[in-house]
This record gives C-alpha cells, structure tokens and sequence, in this order.
C-alpha cells in the first residue's frame, strides 16, 4: 500500500504550482551573517613597516593601497597558464595570493619583505583572535543620529540600548523588537539646545539618567518617560556647598553599581554631588574638588568603583582625585594625583578588585596607574587622539584587555580606530578600524552578549557600531539581524479619501496663524479696543476741529453768522495798508520816541505807465 505522503505527492503535481498555502522562503543564518561580515582591519602594533596601513577600514584601505605604488613591482602571472607545466624556477607568490599559500611549504627564494610583513599580521590577527576571543568578525550600525555619537548604555541583560548624540536627542533601540532595519523604538530630547554628554541605567535596569550640558540631570523610565529632573543651584551664591544643586553645565554623571536610590554627577560648576533620586529638590552630598589656587576648576568626569565604595573625578587642572565614601568623609580626597596629565581628562575607569584606574585625556595619552603607588603611572600610551570630552575606557568581560577609542585628525590618513591592551603585559594588542571618517568616541564590551559597541559620528552623521561574531556571541545582534522586516499585506493598505472642496467643512480648514488672527483684531475697533482718534483739520482761536472751534458756543456763533471769518478771502497787502493812515496820525508805540529824529519816508511815486500795465 502506498505510502499517505506518496498519494498527496501524486494529487499535488495536478495542480500549477501557486495553488494552495505557499511556504515562506527562508533565508539561511549564513547568508545573513555573511552579508554583516567584516573585512579583516587588525593589525600587529609592533610592526615597523610604514606601508601597512592598519588603522583603516577595508574600503579606505583598498583605495589606498590601489593609489600607493608598490616599492617591489611584481608583474602578475597570465590568467590562463594555470594549467601549464611550470618552466624555470617558481615566482615567488604575489601580495593578493598570499593569504592562501601561508598554510604550503615555502619554494625558492623568501617574498619580499611587505608580503612577509602581512603574513605576520595575518597570523597575528589570528593569534588575537584565538587567544583573547575578540567578536569582530561581523557588525551593524544603528544609524539615526545626525551628529557624533557623545553616549552609550546598555542595560545589564543587553536587551535596550541607549545613544545620546551632539545633535540633542537620546533614541532608545530594542534588540528583541527590532529587526532587520535597525530603527530605534523610541526618541527624546531631554533639553533642547543642550548635548547629551552621558547616559547610565540603573543597577535593575528599570531607569535609567540622562546628563546634558544642562545644570539639571532627567531621570527617565525604562520606557522613557520622564520621571523628574533634578533642581538646580543658586548661581549668586559663592560657597557651592550652600547651593542646592549645580549651577552650570554638567559633565558626566553615573549611577551607584549596587544602590539604585544614588547616582553622582559632576559639573562644570568644579564640584560633584551625590543625589537621592527619591528627592529632586536637594542633593545628599557635595564634594570639592582640591585646587592649588582658590577658584572654580571644572570637574570634567566621574567615576564610581565596582563596589561604589569610592569615587574619582578628574579636574580641570590635569589631577586625578580619590574620595573614600566612609562615615564622616569629607571634600579632601584620600588619594590626589597632581599632574595625571597635561590637558583635560575625559574618561575615568576602575578594575573589579579596585587596584587600577585607567585615565583618558585630551593629550592623546592613555595612563594606567596602581591606587597603590601613584606617584608614576604603570604605563602610558601615547598616540591616542581624543577630541571629545566624552570618550571613556572599557574593561573586557575577563579585565585581560581594555579598550578605548581614538578621533580622526585632520592631516591624518587614519580613521578611527578602537585600540585593544594587554592589561597583564600592559601592551597594544590590537587597532580595529572602526570608521574612516568618523571618530570613536564610546566604546563598551557587554559580558553577557561578548559584543562590543562603539559611538561614532562628526559633524554630520553619527551611529553605534556593534561588533559580534555568530560563534561567540548571544542575542544582541544576533536576534535582530535575523529577523526580516515585516512585508507590507494588503491588509495594510489604506485608502485617502479625495477631498474635492478642502475648506468647505472646519475639519479640514488650517488653522489661521497667529500673526493674520493679531492683524485681523486689530483691525477690528471694537475687537481690539482701539480709543478714538484725535480731532484734526481746519480750526478757530487756537482750537482744532472740523467745526473750526472745538467748543459748542463758537460753532453756534459761527453757524449763526455772528462770526465772520473774512481774513481766508482778503489780500494780505490791503489789510495791512488799510491801518497806515492811522498809524501815521496816531502813533503809539515806536514812532512816537523817534518823531524828532526819524526823517521822513520818501515813497515812489508810481508810473502811470506800470500801473496800466
């Protein structure tokens, strides 16, 4: 007897095709990650050749290295003597080739020294990888932001993402919910006008603080809603610890690792205070700094340790200070690093069992320093590039590396990179290049998804760069990337209603501006209780009025024809002449004291002549 399955094979070929429930095509988890994939960027910092460019990514390096002409030109073998039998002695394998015969027995003559140089670093990459476990082999972008990347926080079960940016706005992104297309779920603008300069959940991830480069840190929910903001100083006020909270900008701010009720900020004020977030009025704690001259040195990042047993800020001034949180402690500070460097420090970072602190700075440099002997840093590294105020230092899931992010200069050919060190041998590991144009900013290695993320951006684009590799890493990128976007059903199709006569009904009337509704009451006297204008024209007897007097009796005198206004209709000449006669018989003013003295007018006698005329 056959088989059921066999019968409906048989009925189903009958039909075409496209008859009956399709099946979704799937597509393979190797065909998407390969489209994330990275091309290899590592590179080993103790190679000394200067043709290497390790730093860039893979389209910015292949574009240069096709420009840069080769310092051993080795003509290509022809295509098509593959299959040839080889004569003379075997030409030694070309740069692009390389790769493959690494793993052969070498025939003939060395390679030239660049080829062997990339063959180091290829088996130097690998190395790394195998030895440090380091996700790099794919990555995505959360895109979104229109500026650089200044913020980073991820949740502690690396569900929710948090990205502050210089373009004002924090955007919230789901990894459960999200899919193929990266959009963020959610997006806010704490204060406008004002940066985000630091993002940080609290220890059970159910809110999280948001710091601008306002006076006033938002506590926001996990949803992002507004819980409260915090209040802000008196800024008449001298002494900062009458204040009530800050008085200028702030500059980072973290909350407790165990607490979830404290959180500390630090300002631009030159001061750091510990806040309840159950009291938003008044702050619980506030630190000063200690200065070498009195004055108001801005406090430029903070940092608590693991246990929250200690704070660290750094100072304007290049220090690096230490507070101790035990009962009766003050603002002097237990440990006082003077000169930690030579220009702003833009990121503090402690290990777990609280015997190193790692210092970012303005200058370029990277300091490792022992809280037991501070008087000499362990290590320094130099040549890091930071133009950001922002830009942190990140410990790996096992403390074996630490991380940090380097900016593009101008006259540099170099990208951003994220630097990966030692932290037993205290040594450069490994340069990712991360951007060619942008900068890295933030970097963070989430321990529970092994992926490491990383802010970039300039002045016209900004994203979050995550790094994973399928074999490695959990969830995260993992979830999102495999999930394709929902395709639009004709369920979702919606038809607009044609409106023919748009202004006839007050629903769809726009609404009049403000600046037409203004003109249009003023216009109206009533509307706009306009007083009634002044009395202009023609008057009488220094008063103004249409009816040439502005009192009752002259109008009535006037219309009566008691009064009789002759002077509008009579020559200037006659009427003054007409008083000469008795002027000259009876003077009274002036003629009279010159009568003896004065000669007499002699007129021109007119011609007949002209008067005819």
């Amino acid at each position: 007897m056959e088989e059921e399955g066999d019968i409906y094979d048989g009925v189903r070929a009958q039909f075409p095709l496209s008859f009956g429930k399709q099946s979704k095509p799937q597509t393979p988890l190797e065909a998407i990650h390969n489209a994330t994939r990275r091309s290899t960027s590592t590179s080993n910092p103790n190679s000394k050749t200067t043709d290497q460019l390790p730093s860039l990514s893979s389209s910015s390096r292949e574009w240069l290295n096709s420009l840069r002409p080769s310092k051993n030109p080795i003509p290509p073998p022809p295509a098509d003597h593959d299959d040839a039998p080889l004569v003379g002695p075997p030409p030694p394998p070309p740069s692009a080739s390389h790769d493959d015969d690494g793993d052969g027995d070498m025939i003939g003559p060395p390679p030239p020294p660049t080829n062997a140089s990339e063959s180091e670093d290829d088996s130097d990459e690998d190395e790394v990888g195998t030895r440090f476990r380091i996700p790099l082999s794919n990555e995505i972008v959360l895109k979104g932001h229109t500026k650089v990347v200044s913020a980073l926080a991820v949740d502690h079960t690396g569900s929710r993402v948090l990205s502050g940016s210089y373009d004002y706005t924090v955007r919230m992104y789901d990894f459960q919910g999200m899919n193929a297309r990266l959009e963020s779920f959610r997006q806010l603008e704490p204060f406008e006008g004002h940066q985000v300069r630091n993002l940080s959940w609290s220890p059970t991830a159910d809110r999280f603080l948001c710091v601008t480069g306002s006076a006033q840190a938002k506590i926001y929910d996990r949803d992002g809603l507004t819980l409260g903001e915090f209040v802000k100083g008196d800024m008449y006020i001298r002494d900062l610890k009458n204040t009530k909270g800050h008085i200028s900008g702030l500059t980072c701010g973290e909350w407790h690792p165990k607490t979830k009720e404290t959180i500390l900020t630090s300002s631009e004020d030159g001061s750091l205070r510990i806040w309840d977030v159950n009291d938003f009025k008044s702050q619980k704690q506030v630190i000063k700094p200690k200065l070498a001259r009195p004055g108001r040195v801005p406090v430029t990042t903070c940092a608590w340790d693991r246990d929250g047993k200690c704070i660290a800020g750094g100072i304007g001034d290049g220090s690096i200070q230490i507070w101790n949180i035990k009962p009766g402690w003050g603002s002097r500070p237990d440990l006082h690093i003077e000169k930690g460097h030579e220009d702003d420090i833009s990121g503090l970072k402690f290990s777990s069992d609280g015997r190193i602190l790692l210092s970012r700075s303005f200058d370029g440099s990277l300091k490792v320093w022992d809280l037991r002997k501070i008087k000499e840093p362990l290590k320094v590294f130099e040549d890091l590039p930071n133009h950001y105020g922002q830009t942190n230092i990140a410990f790996s899931p096992d403390e074996q590396l630490f991380l940090t992010g380097t900016s593009v200069e101008r006259e540099s050919s170099t990208g951003g990179l994220l630097c990966f060190f030692d932290r037993l041998n205290l040594e450069l590991v490994s340069r990712v290049g991360i951007s060619s144009t942008c900068s890295v900013v933030q970097c963070y290695w989430h321990p529970k998804l092994n992926q490491i993320l990383a802010t970039t951006g300039d002045k016209s684009q900004g994203g979050t760069h995550v790094l994973y590799d399928p074999t490695l890493s959990e969830r995260g990128a993992l979830v999102c990337v495999a999930r394709a976007p929902r395709k639009k059903s004709i369920d979702d199709f919606e038809a607009k209603p044609v409106i023919h006569n748009p202004h006839a009904l007050p629903l769809f009337r726009d609404q009049p501006s403000r600046k037409r509704q203004r003109e249009k009451v003023l216009k109206d006297p009533l509307k706009s209780h306009k007083p009634e204008l002044p009395i202009t024209g023609p008057g009488f007897g220094g008063r103004v009025g249409t009816s040439q007097g502005s009192l009752l009796t002259q109008y009535l005198l006037k219309k009566g024809g008691m009064i009789k206004e002759t002077w509008m209709e009579e020559d200037p000449r006659e009427a003054i002449l007409k008083y000469a006669d008795a002027a000259a018989k009876d003077p009274k003013f002036i003629a009279p004291a010159y009568a003896e003295t004065q000669p007499e007018p002699v007129f021109a006698k007119s011609d007949s002549e002209d008067e005819d005329k």
